[in-house]
């Protein structure tokens, strides 16, 4: 893929069962691609590739083994991937000193190492082809950190860097990286968070996936979501500490850990435990 429409290219995408990955698969539907999508819950996948003509499979992202034969069974199913949305996440929230060893390394296994590692079986066979396209969802607690996500800040943090490197890394070679930042989405990651979240910009799962679009078909280097937040990188990284500090304490940036509605979160808090099991 070398060129910037969608139409008939091949989509991959991880954590294509539910929410976020969903929604990016429905709107590269929409724009004639071919979409194959990866989810922990295979039966998740291949319900939502039914609805969309494509193919829909298990994808555990912390395996080699099973990120490759996805990509794979892709390629055979649909034609070489042109795209691959790195999209699959985790978004545990609490304090840092009670937080299990398991679940910071389930974050960091899926959040990181499973970017890393799609961006490390895909690269090869685009270079061949001589293009695609890899985007990479972050957030925007990649670039602002949240007391009450330190690990998952991290692993954004991380993830932002990653892609910004191999886009400068890649650049001659036809293949381009982007970075999509959304801040608050109304999926499950932010279950609980009514109260804690209050007042933080907030964007559906198909404001991201229009991002996404957007990055695509316009080889953007990176995008935020909502749109209007695109000067907050630059501007936070501005920003002299003192009144960072100062800030912080107006906004109550500390709502994350005090105003969390574990009640609420219950639900995906027993399925991030579950995530965080060996072999799940």
């Amino acid at each position: 893929m070398t060129d910037t429409t969608l139409d008939r290219a091949v989509v991959a995408i991880t954590g294509g069962g539910r929410g976020i990955g969903r929604a990016i698969a429905e709107a590269c539907a929409a724009r004639g691609a071919r979409v194959a999508l990866g989810d922990i819950d295979a039966a998740l996948a291949e319900q939502a590739a039914r609805s969309l003509g494509g193919y829909g499979g298990a994808l555990d992202v912390r395996d080699r083994a099973s990120f490759n034969d996805f990509l794979q069974t892709a390629a055979r199913r649909l034609g070489p991937v042109d795209v691959l949305v790195n999209n699959a996440g985790i978004m545990p929230m609490g304090p840092f000193d009670t937080e299990s060893d398991a679940l910071s390394d389930a974050q960091i296994d899926i959040n990181l190492r499973g970017v890393i590692l799609g961006c490390k079986l895909a690269v090869p066979s685009m270079l061949e082809s001589g293009g695609g396209h890899i985007v990479n969802v972050a957030s925007l607690a990649g670039v602002l950190p949240l007391p009450g996500a330190a690990v998952y800040c991290a692993t954004k943090f991380a993830v932002r860097g990653l892609t910004l490197s191999l886009r400068e890394e890649y650049r001659d070679s036809g293949i381009a990286f982007s970075a999509v930042l959304p801040s608050k989405i109304t999926t499950d990651l932010a279950a609980g968070t009514e109260q804690a979240g209050k007042g933080v910009p907030t964007a559906s799962p198909e404001d991201v996936a229009a991002a996404v679009i957007n990055a695509i078909e316009q080889r953007l280097p990176e995008v935020t979501v909502p749109r209007y937040l695109r000067g907050l990188p630059a501007m936070w990284a501005a920003i002299p500490h003192r009144a960072e500090r100062v800030m912080r304490r107006m906004f109550g940036d500390r709502r994350m850990l005090d105003a969390l509605d574990r009640a609420a979160r219950a639900d995906y808090d027993q399925r991030m435990a579950r995530m965080a099991r060996p072999g799940n």
